[in-house]
């Protein structure tokens, strides 16, 4: 198929560069076979005869940046023909020499295009993440500790996406924030345990319990299982997180942060957690917990740095929250997110 797609989108670059274009801010500009709920895919020649593949968006939808040369650019372009207006998202390639390249990426770029028309931003976006991540170097894999405490988060992060496609900016652990989500006045701390007894939870530093100014936090903490043949995988919970994403870059990047990377998939096949136990838990006063707020309302100087310290959570209190107080948490982060 792809090859079939390559000489379609070739074709239409060669007749466009058979007559020059007539301006040096325009374009020649062809419709592609391929319809989208946002309009039909193009392809264009401009006035120094790079080629482009122009994507469709609503007028309101922006184009990421980052994607300006020397090879490749990426921008937002609005064009008006006689009876027609149209904004696209605009791939360009300034390399004549790379257009053979540029013909199969722009090939996936339709293929993929064809499987999600009703999201084709996010289609192009996709290919262009996966096409960088050829190209990119393997580091160090995730332990055993490190992948109990990521698929802890992702199944709190696919929770939020299914409500918004855009709730992966609420994700600031892979960053070194206090809390593992935040929005506004509420936040999410994740804890994740492989241990068969207990509910001991490991706390850094005098910070991470503190709620948000003015706002309220929250604890989720799970029990896992690990197993080679039984529970979900954790690259089946990534590949779900970034379906519902409504921009696969970002969160391929936080995940890179993070420290898991796409083409180390090999290495997690076959982890695999199943949720034996979910509690979670609001930090208010009758939470168990060592902060510095706590330190200065005894009159005790804060002097100290790199504090970890152990809560023990297995007997009540604190109690659990119940769903429906955990729902309506997590719908208010993403109302101060918006």
């Amino acid at each position: 198929m792809n090859e079939s797609l390559r000489d379609l989108i070739d074709q239409h670059w060669k007749e466009l560069e058979s007559e020059e274009v007539s301006g040096e801010r325009r374009v020649r500009v062809s419709g592609l076979p391929l319809d989208t709920t946002h309009g039909r895919l193009a392809a264009a020649v401009d006035h120094e005869g790079h080629r482009h593949v122009l994507v469709p968006i609503s007028s309101h939808q922006p184009v990421r940046r980052g994607l300006d040369g020397p090879v490749l650019v990426l921008r937002k372009r609005p064009l008006e023909g006689e009876d027609s207006y149209q904004t696209y998202a605009d791939l360009c390639c300034l390399r004549p020499d790379l257009n053979d390249l540029f013909t199969m990426l722009c090939a996936d770029v339709l293929k993929a295009t064809a499987s999600m028309p009703d999201k084709p931003l996010k289609a192009l976006y996709r290919v262009l993440d996966r096409w960088k991540a050829l190209f990119q170097t393997r580091g160090v894999t995730l332990g055993a500790e490190q992948l109990a405490g990521l698929f802890g988060e992702l199944k709190v992060l696919v929770r939020l996406l299914e409500q918004d496609g855009s709730a992966h900016r609420l994700w600031r652990g892979p960053h070194g924030h206090r809390h593992d989500f935040f929005a506004g006045g509420a936040a999410v701390e994740v804890k994740a345990s492989t241990a068969s007894e207990g509910r001991r939870i490991r706390i850094h530093g005098l910070d991470q319990l503190e709620a948000p100014t003015g706002g309220s936090l929250q604890v989720a903490w799970y029990r896992l299982e690990r197993s080679s043949k039984q529970g979900e995988r954790l690259p089946s919970l990534i590949e779900q997180a970034l379906e519902l994403c409504d921009d696969e870059r970002a969160l391929l990047g936080l995940l890179a942060t993070a420290g898991y990377r796409p083409f180390d998939i090999a290495f997690y096949q076959d982890v695999r957690f199943s949720i034996t136990e979910e509690h979670w838990y609001e930090v208010n006063e009758g939470f168990p917990k060592l902060t510095g707020n706590d330190l200065a309302a005894a009159g005790i100087p804060i002097n100290v740095t790199d504090v970890t310290y152990t809560i023990d959570l297995s007997s009540e209190p604190p109690i659990p929250l119940e769903s429906e107080r955990v729902n309506e948490h997590l719908s208010s982060m993403l109302r101060e997110s918006r």
